[in-house]
């Protein structure tokens, strides 16, 4: 093979999966050797010849890119297993079912049109971590590559497998109303047909399939799709919207008022729901998640324990797995159920079916249920600039300052900090439970502060103050993408 004809841009390794501009920044060549590269890994990784599972989300193009990756699979000795249209849960849950060695899901998610990608995995609900993700781009850019002869196989009718699996678990007594969004995207095949099935009474908003999304992103972090179902949700008198991303391992929630409820605010209420029944449990949140978990009452009386890690879907997933905690809640939406409710991967439909347990097993509306937590005064994740090469060394440096004014018993708003926690950047927490996050965004050249406060919308805005001040002060810092 001529190597001029191989487009690969290398950046679209990205930590836990592949995206590029299609064919701009790869080629049909390009994802053959990907194709080459991943089936070597997972060669190297599992054994001779291992069964890899294929699936496609509904853009125009991602058939013809599932056919190169596949024909690279191929070429690396791997026995492919192709389930058609999919959603990535579904294809994640065909590995368990099917019981393979492998996982490759073409899709870019919710990024606009032009992009493709690839979500893979190797151990069963786990997606490819950084050291992963390293390791096969320097087998595919280095050509490391291992042939054997491969085979293909059709597995026809999954769909309603996975359709089925998802009905059967999770019947409920209480009529529903349900708005379901899917943004012209390859959930509108799945999502309605499923809560319809559990027993809601479903309002369906955009779930023909149109890959051109004639309206908008399927993301349920945006806000014109956001403001389309909290309508839909107030027009038809609905008791709950979802909204489900691309790929459909991402659900946004929408009250019965048309509010829009924060992700990891959703994880506590379903936390506290599963809490009595299943009592002594683990849940993993990230970072950036409310700090109400920490001191909550209902968990606290089931004897479960909060553990805050990483932010990222991947790394949440592999603590979620590692620990055999009961799930997992991301603020953007990732939710991740374990054993008895899932296999441990993030799947928007089962999380939406958890919130439908959650109204059914309480005699409340979603916004009664809402009202029931502690209210906090929450920012919005900022992003201020901050050079890659530079952003990791100015979290280490804001690290141990912040470790020193605890020292000091520096107060900040007449609160000393009380608790310190720098698995990813730091976050800090005062006496009355308010609490600071800095720490280096994974794909962008920018730092994440977040900062909430029980106690009042003027303390969340001096700990902000208190972040920006020693910001400013690294002298490395630009413009933030939004700010309090």
């Amino acid at each position: 093979m001529n190597s001029k004809d191989i487009n690969i841009n290398k950046n679209g390794f990205r930590e836990y999966d592949a995206r590029w501009l299609y064919p701009k920044d790869i080629n049909l060549e390009g994802i053959k050797n990907l194709g080459i590269g991943l089936g070597t890994q997972i060669t190297n990784r599992t054994k001779k010849n291992p069964r890899v599972i294929v699936g496609h989300d509904y853009r125009s193009y991602s058939e013809e890119i599932k056919k190169s990756l596949t024909e690279g699979l191929m070429l690396a000795g791997c026995q492919v297993e192709d389930v058609g249209l999919s959603l990535s849960p579904m294809v994640y849950f065909a590995q368990f079912e099917l019981n393979a060695d492998g996982v490759a899901m073409v899709t870019a998610s919710h990024n606009e049109n032009g992009w493709t990608g690839v979500k893979m995995g190797i151990e069963k609900g786990l997606t490819h971590a950084p050291d992963e993700m390293n390791e096969l781009k320097d087998i595919v850019l280095n050509q490391k590559f291992k042939f054997d002869k491969g085979s293909y196989k059709e597995i026809k009718g999954f769909k309603e497998i996975y359709i089925n699996n998802l009905i059967s678990k999770n019947k409920i007594q209480k009529k529903i109303k349900a708005v379901v969004a899917c943004g012209n995207g390859t959930a509108g095949v799945f999502a309605p047909q499923i809560l319809r099935g559990i027993g809601c009474e479903v309002v369906e908003l955009d779930c023909n399939l149109d890959f051109t999304f004639p309206k908008y992103n399927p993301n349920p972090e945006d806000l014109e799709m956001l403001h389309a179902i909290a309508k839909a949700v107030k027009d038809n008198n609905a008791d709950v919207g979802f909204g489900f991303d691309g790929d459909g391992d991402r659900v946004g929630v929408i009250d019965n008022k048309g509010e829009e409820i924060f992700s990891d605010k959703i994880g506590l209420l379903i936390a506290r729901n599963l809490a009595p029944k299943y009592k002594g449990s683990k849940f993993i949140v990230d970072v950036k998640s409310t700090g109400l978990f920490a001191k909550d009452k209902i968990l606290k009386e089931n004897n479960c324990e909060t553990i805050y890690w990483k932010t990222g879907h991947s790394h949440i997933k592999r603590k979620v797995n590692q620990i055999k905690a009961l799930a997992g809640f991301e603020k953007s939406g990732h939710f991740f159920f374990n054993k008895p409710l899932g296999y441990g991967y993030d799947d928007g439909i089962n999380s939406a079916l958890q919130v439908c347990h959650l109204l059914n097993d309480q005699n409340k509306k979603m916004n009664e249920i809402i009202n029931d937590l502690p209210k906090t005064y929450q920012t919005p994740t900022m992003a201020p600039f901050c050079k890659d090469e530079e952003k990791y060394q100015v979290v280490e440096n804001l690290i141990k300052q912040v470790e020193e004014l605890k020292v000091k018993n520096t107060k900040i708003d007449n609160q000393s900090i009380t608790d310190i926690l720098t698995i990813n950047g730091v976050r800090f927490s005062l006496e009355d439970g308010s609490w600071g996050l800095i720490r280096a965004s994974s794909n962008k050249p920018s730092l994440v502060v977040v900062t909430e406060s029980p106690t009042s919308d003027e303390r969340k805005k001096k700990i902000f103050d208190f972040i920006d001040n020693l910001l400013q002060k690294t002298g490395k810092i630009g413009e933030y993408d939004q700010k309090i």
